[in-house]
């Protein structure tokens, strides 16, 4: 059970174990689309997603240290890293940019799906968002994968897919029968996006042909399918380090408690913002994805971010705000210091 505390936005004790669900289901899911697999993919899904429910579960029961967390994520990343599927070896011209080193390749996919697991669990803080999000990302990531005839991810998607929406229905309830992901949760559902988004990445240009949008331009089209975890974790880990705490430290400095506490909207109307503006905005990557090169598309996604950033960091999160308390308060450690020293030396004098 989540007792309540200062940065809760419930009022009561509620059940955190909803992953559990997930877990059960897409192993025993597994088994049946084994045979879909082109390399053998599920046994190597399958250890992954053991280390993560058991580390999410005992961080449900008993909290846990962010950098076991990290520990346990590494040790999942290696699992499927170590299967040929998930290896990115071209670009696709992205930046000018076709054959990856084998070196780089492992390393890029470790980043980029640790980062996804962390992303994916940090927006896991009022009701319905993780769902919502993860639903979105599920169902474009459903939608590629249909076109590209890789019918193992699509079968996957959808089994996860499956889950959130029946978890939705309680995640959102006002009744006794309320429950939360948990870490257990979100650590499993991000696993498996970073899986699908590694996929996606990886797949050879003869897979591509029938996709909507310039072959180029895919990894772009992954931060946007992510943009939601994406732009938040960025955010939040740049106001924990100007204000010099631990990135992985908690606040409710999160996109979604901005919504909440200053525009006084409920969770269920703050989780389908979020969940319609992911939508929108990966629909409208897609389409300049068809037609515009590099260029104008990394000129979009980082406009956007630039506005999203002034439109949430302009109320008492801002980074302005934080850098003048930050300066403020050295100022006043600088008074503090020169005072005392004034009085050793008047000490000394007498």
């Amino acid at each position: 059970m989540d007792s309540p505390n200062s940065r809760s936005s419930h009022l009561k004790l509620t059940p955190t174990l909803g992953g559990v669900a997930f877990f059960y289901t897409l192993i025993f899911a597994l088994f049946f689309l084994r045979n879909w697999a082109e390399y053998n993919e599920a046994i190597f899904l399958i250890p992954g997603l053991t280390i993560l429910f058991i580390v999410g579960l005992k961080d449900d029961l008993v909290v846990l240290s962010p950098y076991s967390k990290l520990a346990a994520q590494i040790i999942s990343v290696v699992f499927i890293l170590n299967n040929e599927a998930f290896m990115v070896n071209s670009l696709h011209g992205f930046l000018g940019i076709h054959d990856v080193p084998i070196f780089a390749s492992y390393f890029i996919g470790g980043f980029i799906m640790v980062t996804i697991i962390n992303a994916y669990n940090l927006i896991d803080g009022i009701d319905g968002l993780a769902a919502i999000v993860g639903i979105v990302i599920l169902i474009i990531y459903s939608t590629i994968f249909y076109m590209t005839k890789d019918y193992f991810y699509l079968l996957l998607s959808l089994t996860l897919n499956g889950c959130l929406i029946a978890f939705l229905k309680y995640n959102l309830s006002s009744s006794e029968e309320k429950i939360f992901m948990g870490d257990t949760g979100s650590l499993i559902v991000g696993f498996i996006v970073s899986i699908l988004t590694m996929k996606f990445l990886a797949l050879p240009s003869t897979n591509l042909e029938e996709l909507p949008f310039l072959i180029e331009n895919i990894p772009l089209i992954a931060i946007g399918i992510l943009i939601v975890p994406l732009f938040d974790t960025a955010r939040v880990f740049t106001i924990r380090l100007a204000n010099r705490r631990s990135p992985f430290s908690a606040d409710r400095n999160h996109t979604h408690h901005i919504l909440i506490d200053y525009f006084n909207i409920s969770h269920k109307k703050a989780s389908l913002f979020i969940g319609a503006f992911n939508l929108v905005f990966v629909y409208l990557v897609i389409i300049l994805g068809s037609t515009s090169y590099n260029f104008w598309l990394v000129t979009v996604i980082v406009f956007t971010v630039i506005i999203l950033g002034y439109f949430f960091y302009r109320y008492n999160y801002s980074f302005s705000n934080l850098k003048r308390k930050i300066k403020i308060k050295r100022k006043i450690d600088d008074v503090k210091n020169k005072g005392k020293n004034m009085l050793n030396t008047k000490d000394k004098e007498s």
